[in-house]
This record gives structure tokens, C-alpha cells and sequence, in this order.
């Protein structure tokens, strides 16, 4: 009876089965191609490639240039000509990523571990007798191999490491700009009605109406970097650089009144209001902060 139930139980014991195991695998991650690591690091270094309906005036309104200035960054003899994916630099060869002057930084000399203590052997009693007396004792507790009685072991205590020279760095630059950029006045480039407000993507400044003819003022001091009417979309333009990273742009005028290079005060008239490549007479201004659109209303004076 007993061999039969061992018998049954033996046969109704689940066998053993081997774990389940999820092997799934991941997709994978597709790499990028050599030319879009190119194109980013490209980008970084402040050159940009040239795409289809681009003009060097247009680029260098993006990036808050003078065309100028990229005209001879990049040896072009002809600034209307240029051609799709040519590689252009948009920001002066000598300058850090993104146009950030950044100092050099002394880092403190690296500290040296100072070396293990000896390990001190432990040494059995002498086997020798010697009859008890002061000099006796003092010879069998002194250290062997030591010579000068010292205690052997001992370290040395490492140098104080001197302290860190670390040079600030040189933002006196940047912090002139910053300064500069707080004492820049601006006023209203033209009276008239807001007829479209800023709308990143969509308005990149504000629009004013008024009457052909109308004085078009610079909204603060500065010099001008652009007179002409090279950018489809804007007409008779007119470009003035406040401080290294803002300027202000005037478009769609019937007349400009100042020519490149030529610095203006706020105030000072530029140009007379028309219609020029708009469909009706306005004013369109726009200020750039380091080439991007800002909402003029940061700037200007509660109406």
C-alpha cells in the first residue's frame, strides 16, 4: 500500500519547466548620419548653410550681422551670389560658441597622494638573556634597523597644497554690454495706430499705420548697419545696431533718409513712411536681440 501511494505521488509531481524569459529587443536606435553630425557641428562653431530663397542681407539680419561683416568673414566677391548648402560663418572667426568670450581658468595643481606609511615589522623577543638594567630595556624596545633611534613609521607630514589660483573670467565685455544695454533709451519710431502686434512665428515686431511720408524716427541711438531694399518682404529697409546684441529694424518706407555707417541719436528721422513691398502704408519695426525677434513692447514707452 505504502509503494503504491509513493508510486502515485511520484507521477502526479509537476516535472520542472524552464522559466519564461521576455527576450524581447529593443528597436533600434537609429544613428546619426555623418552629414547631420556635420550640420550640428557646423552650427556650433557659428556657420550656418545656405538654403533655398536665402540672401546674405536676410542671413545676416537673422544672426544680428552686418552683411558687410560676412561678406569678408567668408571672401565673398560677390555678396548676391551665393548658392545652396554653401557653408557660411555668421559670426567673426575669432569668437567662442555662440558669441560668448569666455577666460581661461588655472586650475589648482592636482594634490599628490601622499605615500602609505612603512609597515613595521613585528619582530619575536631576542632569545638572548641580558642582565636587567636601564640600557638593556631601552636597546630591546628600540626599533631595529632604524640607526638615528627615531621611531620608525613616522611621515613625514605632506605640504600644505597652496591654494587654488583660479582667474576670474574677463567678463568685463559682457558686463559693458549688459551696462550699455541698460542705458539705451527708446521711444516710438512713429505716431500712429497699432494695427498687428507681435506674434512669435507669425509678426516679428509691430505694426503701425500712418500717412505716406510720415517721419520715421530711430527708436534709440546707435549706428546704422543696413540702408537698402535687399530683404523680399520688408522693402526699403533700414537696420540700426544699438549695442552688440540688440538692434532695431524700420520697413516698408517710401524713402530712406540715412545711408550705412552713419550714427543716429533716438529720435533722429531715418526714413518717411510708405507702402514698399506692404499692402497698405505702415511702419513695420522689429527689435533683435543676438538675430532673434523680441517683442518691441519690452523696450518701448507705454503709449
Amino acid at each position: 500500500m505504502s509503494f503504491a501511494l509513493a508510486l502515485l505521488s511520484a507521477c502526479s509531481t509537476t516535472p520542472n519547466q524552464a522559466p519564461v524569459v521576455d527576450r524581447t529587443v529593443p528597436p533600434p536606435v537609429k544613428p546619426a548620419t555623418p552629414s547631420e553630425t556635420a550640420q550640428i557641428a557646423r552650427d556650433e562653431r557659428g556657420l550656418y548653410t545656405v538654403k533655398k530663397g536665402d540672401t546674405l542681407i536676410r542671413i545676416a539680419l537673422e544672426y544680428g550681422q552686418n552683411y558687410r561683416d560676412l561678406v569678408t568673414w567668408n571672401n565673398l566677391a560677390n555678396p548676391n551670389d551665393i548658392k545652396v548648402d554653401q557653408v557660411l560663418r555668421v559670426l567673426p572667426p575669432d569668437s567662442a560658441s555662440n558669441g560668448v568670450q569666455t577666460g581661461a581658468i588655472v586650475m589648482p595643481p592636482a594634490e599628490k597622494t601622499p605615500p602609505p606609511p612603512p609597515v613595521v615589522k613585528k619582530t619575536e623577543p631576542k632569545g638572548e638573556k641580558k642582565p636587567y638594567s636601564d640600557s638593556a630595556l631601552a636597546e630591546l624596545q628600540r626599533p631595529e634597523g632604524n640607526g638615528g633611534g627615531k621611531a620608525e613609521g613616522s611621515v613625514k607630514p605632506a605640504p600644505a597644497p597652496s591654494p587654488a589660483v583660479v582667474a576670474a573670467p574677463p567678463a568685463a565685455a559682457s558686463a559693458a554690454a549688459s551696462v550699455d544695454e541698460e542705458k539705451l533709451s527708446w521711444m516710438w519710431p512713429s505716431e500712429g495706430r497699432v494695427i498687428a502686434t507681435f506674434d512669435e512665428g507669425k509678426n516679428k515686431g509691430v505694426d503701425i499705420a500712418g500717412k505716406a511720408g510720415q517721419q520715421v524716427v530711430a527708436a534709440g541711438a546707435g549706428k546704422v548697419m543696413y540702408a537698402g531694399s535687399g530683404i523680399r518682404g520688408y522693402g526699403n529697409l533700414v537696420i540700426v545696431k544699438h549695442s552688440n546684441s540688440l538692434l532695431s529694424a524700420y520697413a516698408h518706407n517710401r524713402t530712406i533718409v540715412v545711408k550705412e555707417g552713419q550714427s543716429v541719436t533716438k529720435g533722429q528721422m531715418i526714413a518717411e513712411m510708405g507702402d514698399s513691398d506692404a499692402d497698405s502704408v505702415k511702419l513695420h519695426f522689429e527689435i533683435r536681440q543676438q538675430g532673434k525677434p523680441v517683442d518691441p513692447s519690452r523696450f518701448l514707452p507705454n503709449r
